[in-house]
């Protein structure tokens, strides 16, 4: 487990119990060997407490990234963290470290002695105590913990609180908002054989775009009109919930004449709405005329016009 982040319970209380910890015990035999074999800390399994998963990690020596001495140290997991950064939630819980006096037949009890409940997040998932007991009182045979090299720690853990994050959004408003043009000439327009024809991308307000035009029209517009749309190139980019408010101009242009075919529009653009735009953008009748000046020598020219009004994103 890597990059943890502890958080010491410096109220120490401490009292004796006859009942067993109800969530998890961690026996441990041959203790000394654990010093031996190099086994600095030891992370027990998953168990399951309040609906969530734990762990517990011991220092038998004391957690000397935290400069611990002459005591060990024992701390509480929270081991599904992967769920609290998703979710962007809280879990608080009280709870209480065991250690079996195998003499008297009970547990030493330690807790936070001001009984406050501690949060679990992303940012800390990890409380317990640097100093759960001084070895030389650990390793005592009077005091009963540590038997045959063996003993017996264990943990009870008590949800309180549950609390996910709601969600939000920010939305910002462009002042002066600056226009961005983009012409696409198309060659050899009339022997288009695919279904439909991208321009190239191009940025308008730190985003990509492009234009998706249909040579022989698409839905309502099949066969009879050229259908055109203006996508949003990078929407996979995008955060879920965030969305790009822009206003459109689209124009075929009369390469004869200023008299171009235009149609203007606003739309919302998110990674589920990528493109707006017109099924009849224009008659196919009235754009193959030879008077309408919008292919000439089978050369047509697309120009886009955007304007990124605002933004929003998820908060």
């Amino acid at each position: 487990m890597a990059n943890l982040v502890y958080s010491n319970l410096e109220e120490v209380g401490r009292c004796i119990s006859e009942a067993a910890p109800r969530h998890y015990i961690l026996k441990i035999m041959s203790f000394s060997l654990l010093a031996k074999t190099g086994i600095d800390k030891y992370e027990s399994g998953e168990f399951e407490a309040g609906g969530y998963k734990w762990k517990l990690v011991l220092y038998p020596h004391g957690n000397k990234s935290r400069n611990v001495k002459e005591h060990l140290s024992l701390y509480l997991v929270f081991a599904d963290v992967a769920s609290l950064i998703r979710l962007d939630s809280e879990v608080h819980a009280v709870f209480r470290f065991f250690l079996l006096d195998q003499t008297k037949d009970n547990y030493l009890v330690v807790h936070d002695a001001t009984g406050k409940e501690r949060p679990f997040h992303r940012s800390m998932h990890q409380w317990g105590f640097d100093q759960l007991i001084p070895i030389r009182s650990f390793n005592d045979v009077g005091n009963g913990y540590l038997l045959d090299d063996s003993c017996v720690f264990g943990a009870e853990v008590f949800v309180t609180k549950e609390m996910t994050s709601g969600k939000g959004e920010c939305l910002s408003m462009i002042k002066d908002a600056l226009s961005s043009k983009h012409v696409w000439k198309i060659e050899n327009f009339s022997n288009l054989d695919s279904e439909y024809k991208e321009s190239q991308q191009f940025f308008a307000a730190n985003h990509k775009w492009k234009i998706h035009l249909f040579p022989r029209g698409r839905r309502h517009g099949l066969g009879t009109h050229i259908s055109m749309y203006l996508a949003l190139a990078d929407s996979a980019t995008l955060l879920d919930g965030s969305k790009i408010f822009a206003e459109f101009t689209l124009r075929i242009l009369n390469q004869q004449q200023s008299r171009h075919i235009a149609g203007k529009v606003s739309h919302w653009f998110s990674s589920s709405s990528q493109e707006s735009g017109w099924e009849k953008f224009v008659s196919l009748a009235y754009f193959y005329h030879a008077s309408s000046g919008c292919l000439v020598k089978d050369i047509c020219m697309v120009e886009a016009e955007v304007t990124v009004h605002a933004v929003s994103n998820t908060l």
